[in-house]
């Protein structure tokens, strides 16, 4: 029987092995857990009392993780990103903020990055965010002269985003592995998002202005509207849209009305935007957005919608999976339901909708399904045996022995979140590294995180949940293994290297890194909205 300070060094140095020698994380998760097992027990684990022993942990792990619900959420939302992908609504997303955005220093790459942003509110996949805005973006701003670092390191940045942005598939892992509210989750993750987002907007910005070389402007148009015109239009876009949004929002309240449900009734949770106290707001916002029409002037306003039509159905879409969710209508996995039929309905009206395009989404769907559900099935048996084996116990005991202060102890562990992330998915960090380190962040003093304001202690957990995606936001850029460089590879020119493609990271990195300082020095950043 081996002892587990020796066991948990062999489990790590087995784990770089096996990955560097090329085997997936799934099969070589599964196979130190057999391996974990036999070391610290004994062979005949195997064959004594079948269905009783330490070796039925295993199963046992890997049926709690396949049996919960909100496991298929995820399937869900990677298909409605391959719908997104193959449809045409994404490529009028872009089209249409080009149009208000592409005269800005920049402009194209912001243009990305707000894609981005959108993209991520709607799917959170990743892998795909990557490979849609390497397709329509990246040529884009090489025939316009951008500098290629700078391109490269917007689209892969910016499409990583889902990975903080709701609804993040790294936020619903971890909800399901450490029980925390996925909603309280999604809704701590927005304000550090966006302010990711805007970090890397607000570079964009700085670095183009100081060095116009590095963003030239695109050649102008004959007859493009500009200025002061091109903000009435947009105006008038926004009054329009805003019409059918306030307009849809009354008469759904006048329908709770109806019905008795839009009364405030003890013991009742009053329904988002739809009491009867909602309403005259609701009116007064569409009689100000009825005035914005009639101040712009129906031509402008005609013209502004036909400029930016683009954008209704990705906000559509978001409303439909968002809005369900905080609105207390669907909980996380019916939304994705919801967000599905809401992009296959939009795309079948736009008569995009073919049996090729839904063919190639599903097939997409179950490539990277599998890839998920092996990489889980592996790391919950992995996890499972270490736990049996004493593990979480060991390296908390480890860390605590340290006598490391609270802050320490913190930084300890993104140090190893940054390594892992260097070589190994997020799957398996979340499955096989959150219950050892978790345990350990709530036994610290709550007082004692961070530097700036007070945390409360029973959002310790969502707290450290997005610190640990924000870590897995910097892991999709990281060599040598940034799954994000593979993914523009596969669609990027062939002269743009891997090596230029991680060159062009590093600014962004570094980005990501002071993101997670301000997360790591002011905590309540999390609170703000729960």
């Amino acid at each position: 029987m081996v002892d587990i300070g020796t066991l948990s060094l062999l489990v790590l140095a087995g784990m770089f092995i096996l990955l560097a020698i090329g085997m997936p994380l799934g099969f070589a998760s599964a196979f130190l857990a057999v391996v974990t097992l036999i070391l610290k027990f004994d062979v005949d684990i195997l064959f004594r009392d079948f269905g009783k022993g330490p070796f039925s942990v295993l199963g046992q792990a890997v049926y709690r993780q396949m049996t919960n619900y909100v496991l298929i959420s995820i399937p869900l939302f990677i298909f409605m990103a391959a719908l997104l992908e193959r449809t045409g609504i994404a490529k009028d997303m872009y089209n249409s903020l080009n149009v208000w955005l592409s005269r800005m220093r920049g402009g194209i790459a912001i243009v990305t990055s707000v894609m981005a942003v959108i993209m991520a509110a709607m799917s959170g996949i990743i892998g795909g965010e990557v490979v849609l805005l390497g397709l329509i973006a990246l040529p884009q701003m090489l025939r316009l002269g951008y500098n290629q670092n700078l391109a490269i390191g917007t689209i892969c940045a910016s499409g990583s985003l889902g990975t903080m942005i709701p609804p993040s598939i790294v936020l619903i892992f971890y909800g399901l592995v450490t029980e925390t509210s996925i909603k309280a989750l999604f809704t701590a993750s927005f304000l550090p998002g966006f302010m990711l987002a805007s970090f890397f907007i607000v570079y964009i910005l700085i670095r183009t202005n100081l060095n116009p070389s590095l963003a030239p402007l695109p050649p102008e148009e004959e007859g493009a509207v500009v200025g002061k015109e091109k903000g009435m239009r947009f105006l008038g876009f926004l009054a329009y849209f805003g019409l059918w949004i306030t307009g849809v929002l009354f008469l759904r309240a006048v329908f709770f009305w109806a019905t008795g449900e839009g009364y405030v009734t003890e013991g009742v949770d009053p329904i988002a935007l739809g009491m009867v106290y909602h309403m005259p707001w609701i009116a007064l916002a569409f009689a100000l957005c009825l005035g914005a029409v009639f101040l712009v002037g129906r031509e402008r306003t005609n013209e502004g919608w036909e400029m930016g039509k683009g954008l209704v159905a990705p906000v559509i879409v978001i409303g439909v999976v968002l809005g369900s969710i905080y609105m207390g209508i669907t909980g996380i996995t019916e939304a994705a339901g919801m967000g599905v039929v809401a992009v296959f309905t939009i795309s079948v009206l736009r008569r995009e909708m073919t049996f090729d395009i839904v063919w190639d989404s599903l097939m997409r769907t179950l490539k990277s399904t599998g890839t998920i559900i092996w990489v889980t099935i592996g790391a919950a048996a992995l996890a499972a045996a270490y736990t049996l084996a004493g593990g979480p116990t060991y390296v908390a005991n480890l860390i605590l022995a340290a006598d490391l202060p609270t802050m320490g102890v913190i930084l300890a562990m993104m140090l190893i979140f940054l390594i892992m992330g260097m070589f190994m998915d997020w799957v398996g960090i979340v499955l096989l590294i959150m219950p050892v380190f978790l345990p350990i962040v709530l036994k610290l003093p709550v007082e004692e995180l961070g530097f700036l304001g007070g945390l409360e202690a029973r959002h310790v957990a969502i707290w450290f949940g997005v610190v640990f995606c924000m870590n897995m936001q910097v892991s999709f850029l990281s060599p040598p293994f940034g799954p994000a460089a593979f993914y523009l590879k596969s669609v990027a020119p062939p002269h743009i290297t891997l090596t230029a493609i991680f060159r062009g990271f590093l600014p962004f990195i570094c980005l990501q890194l002071l993101a997670l300082a301000v997360l790591l020095v002011w905590p309540p950043i999390v609170s703000v909205f729960l």
